[in-house]
């Protein structure tokens, strides 16, 4: 199992990126949260399998169709499991 928490720059506010990775976290079965940040990012904790958590990751660096991601920085974290659902924070 894995976690890691991720910030995503880019044009990724207003392109229902928050919506993609929700959508994409509840087919893979990962858990944890995204939200939009004040300074134009969007963060997300992403926890479970590892296979999945990293195929999370691969669909951040590509968003939704209207977005445009520029950089996306992954830390790992000591996995938790501390989540039982994939929201959105707002």
């Amino acid at each position: 199992m894995r976690r890691v928490h991720v910030y995503i720059s880019g044009l990724v506010q207003g392109v229902a990126f928050r919506w993609f990775v929700r959508r994409m976290a509840k087919e893979l079965g990962v858990k944890g949260w995204v939200r939009n940040l004040p300074d134009g990012r969007v963060e997300a904790v992403f926890e479970g399998d590892e296979r999945a958590v990293e195929r999370m990751v691969e669909l951040c660096r590509v968003g939704p169709p209207a977005a445009r991601v520029d950089e996306v920085r992954v830390q790992s974290e000591e996995y938790k499991g501390e989540f039982d659902d994939f929201k959105i924070i707002y």
